[in-house]
């Protein structure tokens, strides 16, 4: 009931009866309480803790006064009308009624919290009938933007922006947005919005449609939306595509961002497209010819490129030429040598240098290349005959072992096999390893050359002279010689002769005058039973020693006949047969010189 409603009086009231016979006492029954139900009309029902609807009926500096139609007008603050600076009288307002009578008898109100419960039964209503609400972005926050709905500020994540990724929130502030209330949570006075389901709701539409009519082949326009170090996701419209890093360029690239950046809009054709999990690849590449198509019909197979090293693998690297155009350089083209060694010894990624065309396969688009090919193959050198001639001798590294011998490179390019019969004239080597290391450096001597099948057989015991010319006079057969047995076998034990060399005697040539055998480590003499030049073998028996007496006599006679032989680097000689042969470098040599010269005193005598 208004204002003016209120002030008038009565229409069936008789004032006049009432001032004759006193207020109230000039009505029948019926008549009060026909006028006290005329008045109880008049007032409102008004329950605490409601929001109610009043009317402005009066505004000062500090105060508005309502009337929500009840016995008394409520006062409410103006700071709460803030919001409603053109506010006049008549306006209607919503309130809340904190309490209908308070100690001074007034009604007290309150408009900041009927706009609190009302907004909450927006936002609650809003999310029922799943309805927009336009929101006012108010400012940034950690993950997102706080926005304005009813007066209640609601958090729009950043993922609910929009459908592709925001990196800047600041371009939001300030602005308005449509919303819809994703999540109510009472306990925490907190509400979730979304802006991107309203956009997907309109992209569906335009995602079916771009499905429906897509084609491989196809050239759609796009924005990159998102990077990562194997390709990158292109938005087509509301449909996301991969553009894998392999299908970006025709050339290498280490990363998408080499070539492309984000937002950025561009023209793909779509590959492949799996309408099941509704997966497109496009291309980028493909929309330019291939480089291999454009190559310069100069280059041919001997032509010399240049070009970027662009990977290097265990097996060579690749070269570029031009984008999209590579060769492989093979490890073993790229040194003359040929034991294979890293490829990163000679190359690394980025070096600029030039190659040499091996093959060339315009229709399979692919290219060998070699790099060893720009010098000088060391075997076809002219002066190979003279510097390798037989008997030469050279010094070069072990570069491999193998159960018969070990390569030695002479130079880069020139390898050489050393038998492992040509190691040592004394020692009976089984495996090089017991020689020699990889990487050791070995002089040797040229014992065979073929350049044109590329072979050089070397020796490292023809550097000193053979000295079983000179064993054949010591070791005659029937010649007593003191020996330490050194291993035991089944049937033959081998023993340690004078000057380092190696002998076989049988197990049952072992026999000691008491009958038993004699064991390792054992020194006995021991009487030569054969004396094999060719095979380097010397059979020797410690059985037969006293038997032969006469054997004793030998013994001194290769020392007469055989006098010292000196070494092969000293050019003075002990006697007439040294000219003939002589020791080498053999370190038993001063041991053997001693023994001779006794053996010539005892003769004397």
């Amino acid at each position: 009931m208004s204002k003016e409603t209120q002030n008038q009086p009565l229409p069936d009231f008789d004032w006049d009866k009432a001032a004759d016979k006193g207020f109230g006492t000039g009505y029948s029954s019926a008549d009060r309480d026909r006028l006290e139900q005329m008045y109880e009309t008049t007032i409102s029902p008004v329950q605490e803790k409601e929001v109610v609807k009043g009317v402005v009926v009066g505004i000062t500096d500090r105060e508005v006064i309502l009337n929500i139609g009840f016995k008394s007008d409520g006062i409410v603050s103006s700071n709460e009308f803030r919001d409603l600076p053109g506010m006049k009288i008549g306006d209607e307002v919503e309130v809340y009624v904190e309490n209908q009578e308070d100690a001074q008898g007034q009604l007290v109100l309150s408009r900041k919290k009927a706009k609190v419960i009302t907004a909450w039964d927006n936002i609650q209503k809003s999310f029922d009938e799943d309805v927009v609400i336009d929101a006012n972005v108010k400012r940034r926050t950690k993950g997102g933007l706080i926005v304005d709905i009813f007066g209640i500020e609601a958090f729009l994540p950043g993922s609910q922006i929009d459908v592709k990724p925001i990196r800047d929130f600041d371009i939001f502030v300030g602005k308005r947005m449509e919303v819809k209330v994703v999540k109510i949570n009472y306990a925490n006075d907190n509400v979730v919005v979304s802006h991107k389901v309203l956009i997907e709701k309109d992209l569906e539409a335009q995602r079916q449609q771009i499905l429906n009519n897509l084609e491989k082949g196809q050239v759609l326009e796009g924005v990159i939306k998102n990077m990562t170090n194997f390709g990158v996701f292109i938005d087509l419209g509301g449909v996301d595509g991969l553009l894998h890093i392999t299908d970006i360029s025709w050339g290498r690239i280490n990363h998408p961002s080499d070539l492309l950046s984000l937002d950025q809009k561009l023209n793909v054709v779509v590959l492949d497209f799996d309408e099941e999990k509704k997966r497109i690849s496009l291309g980028l590449k493909q929309l330019q010819s291939h480089p291999w198509d454009s190559l310069a019909e100069e280059i041919q197979v001997g032509s010399k490129v240049t070009g970027r090293i662009v990977n290097v693998a265990d097996y060579g690297a690749f070269l570029e030429i031009k984008p999209g155009v590579e060769g492989l350089i093979h490890v073993s083209e790229m040194s003359w040598s040929q034991h294979l060694r890293n490829p990163q010894e000679f190359m690394n990624v980025n070096d600029e240098i030039s190659a040499v065309v091996l093959t060339l396969d315009r229709q399979e688009r692919k290219m060998s290349l070699g790099i060893k090919q720009l010098t000088e193959d060391p075997w076809t050198q002219g002066l190979l005959k003279e510097k390798y001639a037989i008997g030469t001798r050279h010094k070069g590294v072990v570069r491999n072992l193998t159960n018969f011998g070990l390569f030695i490179e002479l130079e880069e390019g020139i390898d050489g096999l050393v038998h492992v019969s040509d190691l040592s004239w004394t020692k009976k080597i089984k495996h090089p390893s017991d020689f020699v290391k990889v990487s050791d450096e070995l002089e040797v001597v040229v014992l065979e050359l073929d350049a044109d099948n590329r072979r050089l057989a070397l020796g490292h015991k023809q550097l000193e002279e053979n000295p079983w010319d000179t064993f054949e006079s010591i070791f005659e057969v029937g010649s007593i010689h003191k020996s330490t047995i050194v291993a035991k076998g089944d049937k033959f034990a081998t023993l340690e002769l004078p000057y380092g060399i190696e002998g076989v005697a049988a197990i049952k040539n072992l026999a000691k005058e008491d009958g038993t055998l004699a064991e390792i480590g054992e020194s006995l003499d021991f009487t030569v039973l054969e004396f094999l030049k060719d095979e380097k073998k010397i059979v020797l028996t410690h059985s037969k020693v006293k038997s032969a007496p006469v054997e004793e006599k030998k013994e001194e006679k290769p020392a007469k006949a055989a006098p010292a032989k000196p070494a092969a680097s000293s050019p003075e000689p002990a006697g007439k047969e040294a000219e003939k042969s002589t020791f080498g470098d053999l370190s038993v040599l001063s041991a053997l010189k001693e023994q001779m010269e006794e053996s010539e005193k005892k003769g004397k005598k």
